[in-house]
Parts: C-alpha cells; structure tokens; sequence
C-alpha cells in the first residue's frame, strides 16, 4: 500500500508516537535522541507524548520539551492510566505524518535503528517494519534468565499457535505506514499489552507485508517495568482469542 499523503505539505513526514506514565527522568534523553537522529537524516519529524496522567512530573517535563523543540513535539495528556493500546489510538488522531513510529520511552528501543527501519521499508515498500530481538544480530541486554525466557516463551507460545511470520511478535518498536496502521486499528479489538501481537497478526491475515530490522533491546535505565502477573495472562488469553478469530 502506497503512503498517505501527510499534513506536511506533501512531504514525508514522521510522526513519532509515544507513551509514557512516570517517564520524567527518560523523557528528555530520548527526544534529544530523536531530534539527532532525525535531524541527521534530514527527515521531518514529530514527537507526540501521549501521557496518562503521570503522577511524577512527566507532563511538567514535556511541556518544556514542547517549548525547547518546537515545533516538533505535541504533548497530548489524557486523565487516567488508560492503557497502551488506546495511547497509540489516542496519539495517532493528533499525528501529522504519512509514517508512524511507535516505541517505547524508557530507551529499550534506541532511535538509531530508525534510519534502517526507514530504509528497509523504501527498499522492499513494506507496509510495516518491525524491530525484532530474535533475528539476526538482535538481541536483549539487561535482563535476567527470568525476564529472558518469558519473553521468548510467549512469542515460541504465540508462533506455535498464530504461525505469524514475524520473529518478535511481542515487539512494540515498529514503523507504519499510516493508512496502514489506520485500518488495522479499525479491525483490532486488543488494547492492551496484546495490541502488537494482535496488529501483526491482523496485518498478516489481511495480506499487508512486514520487513524486520535486529534491534538491541536494552532494559529500561530509569523508572519501573509496566509487564506484571496480569499482562501475563492478559497476553496468554489473547493469543488464544486471536487463534479463534483467525
């Protein structure tokens, strides 16, 4: 599928979603990262910081950072912890590109692999570009055993039964095209720490192309995980349901 047109006078444009809940330490590294990479590149780009109500100061933070970086960064708070899924449905209504990053805030998805997502979706004109920690130099620093082999586990768990034909179907740091990413949204149910499985998944039953880019997924430096008990067995169930849909 060819690329929407953006809001940018026709020119590409991408639009950089990310959620945050308690981020204030991580926040302003990462949009400095991302404004070098971008701007290396000569891309334009935006940031759009959807946060749910943090309770540590991050939109304090990100209404500097909408000050400091201007006019590139969009700050669109929402009342509650409402969940990552709608954070993405939420970010996407106020984004501006034809192309769509999602990722994570607290440096586990570094913005130097950005310019190969780009690249690799220009070269194959994939509709999607995922970064994978399971395929060829990617990898995952920072974990213990544990953490490690519950990962693997639930994308060896979600492969067996989905047979996607993606590698690190629990990955969340993708690039999008927009069109795309607007019609898989309205055909995905999922809104919670199941909603990248359930976008690959959908993508691939509707026929759209997924590339891959290794990545090095390194654990969070500041703040606490968002994965406990409850994401565990939210994510089982929705395999399942995603099994029976399919």
């Amino acid at each position: 599928m060819a690329p929407a047109k953006s809001s940018n006078g026709g020119k590409d444009m991408y639009s950089v979603i990310l959620p945050t809940f308690n981020e204030r330490q991580n926040l302003p590294i990462i949009t400095w990262l991302l404004n070098r990479t971008f701007s290396e590149q000569n891309l334009d780009w935006e940031l759009v910081i959807v946060d749910d109500g943090s309770p540590d100061g991050t939109q304090e933070v990100a209404a500097q950072l909408v000050k400091a970086y201007s006019p590139h960064i969009q700050l669109r708070p929402r009342t509650g912890k409402l969940g990552l899924g709608t954070a993405y449905v939420h970010g996407l209504k106020y984004a501006k590109g034809n192309y769509i990053v999602i990722m994570d805030a607290d440096f586990s998805h570094h913005p130097k692999f950005i310019p190969q997502m780009i690249q690799k979706m220009k070269e194959g004109d994939y509709d999607i570009v995922t970064g994978t920690r399971y395929a060829g130099d990617g990898g995952v620093y920072g974990w213990d055993l544990k953490r490690k082999l519950t990962s693997k586990g639930a994308n060896i768990f979600a492969d067996t039964v989905l047979r996607p034909g993606v590698s690190d179907l629990t990955g969340s740091f993708r690039l999008y095209k927009r069109a795309v990413l607007e019609k898989l949204f309205e055909s995905t149910d999922a809104r919670g720490f199941t909603m990248q499985m359930a976008l690959a998944v959908t993508a691939k039953a509707k026929g759209y192309s997924i590339g891959e880019v290794p990545i090095s997924f390194v654990d969070r430096v500041y703040g606490d995980s968002k994965l406990g008990g409850e994401e565990i067995v939210e994510y089982a169930k929705g395999v399942l349901q995603l099994w029976w849909s399919i």
